[in-house]
């Protein structure tokens, strides 16, 4: 079943316990985690993970697991983090089977919705499908709001739309910003203290420029310059990279396909309005110019595979992998 977002918080804090398989998934991971949490909360279950990998060589394995009884009684979840397409077959086996002990909960980047997953856990009626969107700019700021209160912060005016900005409007980036806001502050719900813009200035509001930065040089074919920003970046953080350049990515494509129509790139960015930024009216023109509608597709799926192994690992991520795999990109850009 598809989630109904009026009802989705009774959803996930009283379950219905019929429900066997939970899917969230979407343009923020870390909503849907959070999501998750909270059903998790809500099932008053032990959260026991499972690798996506192990069920797609065994599909049994999920429902098997789902069968068992706990070994010392109590209730147990099943949890399946990273998830994707690769485990449809596990999940079908899931629904299909007599009865279940325990339910089981899959986070998921974005579906395309021809997948064989997403269409089991919209329609079946032993599951729930959720998807976590893109914030409005309004939701991105009340949710800044409410976590920064989580954190004992007090938010001056305008600077939730600057934190929310600055992540993109992604609720983990957000969530760690807020928590390095409060440590330098000192704050806590018992003593609270006030965020303000000098703070902000003081050590910075998040590192989106810096990652975006990044991914553009390469998406523009600057090997050396990218080789040179790449070696100053501080505190790298590959996760933040690929998704801010993945960003980027969804931004060109519909642009693109209008390019593909028989468009100049120019003035389908000068229509484009707020959507591009009009200090990158440029840059986007350029990468318009350089990259056309499959290319863009062929590094929106390496980046994606990149991204799901990196994070399967269980390992900090390889710093040298995202470097290698961008090295490339601006070597095809340089060629295009």
């Amino acid at each position: 079943m598809k989630s109904n977002p009026r009802t989705l918080a009774r959803s996930l804090d009283s379950p219905d316990p019929d429900v066997r398989f939970y899917l969230f998934h979407g343009y923020d991971p870390a909503q849907s985690r959070a999501h998750a949490e909270r059903l998790l909360k809500g099932l008053a279950a032990e959260k026991a993970e499972i690798s996506a990998a192990s069920l797609k060589n065994d599909p049994a394995a999920l429902a098997d697991e789902a069968g068992a009884i706990g070994l010392f009684g109590g209730k147990r979840t099943l949890w399946i983090e990273p998830s994707g397409e690769e485990i449809a077959e596990a999940v079908e086996a899931l629904l299909q089977a007599s009865a279940a002990e325990s339910a089981a909960i899959a986070v998921a980047g974005t579906l395309k919705k021809t997948s064989k997953l997403l269409q089991l856990a919209q329609s079946h009626p032993l599951a729930l499908a959720h998807q976590s969107y893109e914030l409005s700019e309004r939701n991105a700021e009340r949710l800044v709001e409410d976590l920064g209160a989580q954190e004992g912060l007090r938010l001056a005016p305008g600077v939730a739309g600057q934190i929310a900005a600055a992540a993109n409007g992604e609720r983990g980036i957000i969530a760690q910003e807020l928590a390095k806001f409060a440590l330098y502050l000192g704050a806590s719900r018992d003593a609270p203290s006030v965020l303000d813009s000098e703070v902000l200035e003081a050590i910075g509001a998040g590192s989106e420029g810096e990652w975006t930065h990044l991914g553009d040089l390469a998406l523009s074919g600057e090997t050396g310059s990218f080789a040179d920003e790449l070696a100053r970046a501080s505190g790298l953080e590959p996760i933040s990279l690929l998704r801010a350049l993945q960003r980027r990515l969804q931004m060109l494509a519909p642009l693109r396909a209008k390019v593909d129509e028989g468009r100049r790139p120019a003035d389908v960015v000068a229509s484009a309005g707020k959507s591009v930024f009009f200090k990158e009216k440029e840059l986007v023109t350029k990468l318009l110019t350089q990259w056309d509608s499959p290319a863009l597709a062929r590094v929106s799926e390496r980046l994606g595979s990149l991204e799901r192994r990196l994070m399967r690992t269980g390992a900090p991520p390889d710093v040298e992998a995202i470097g290698e795999e961008l090295v490339t990109i601006a070597r095809a850009a340089r060629r295009r």
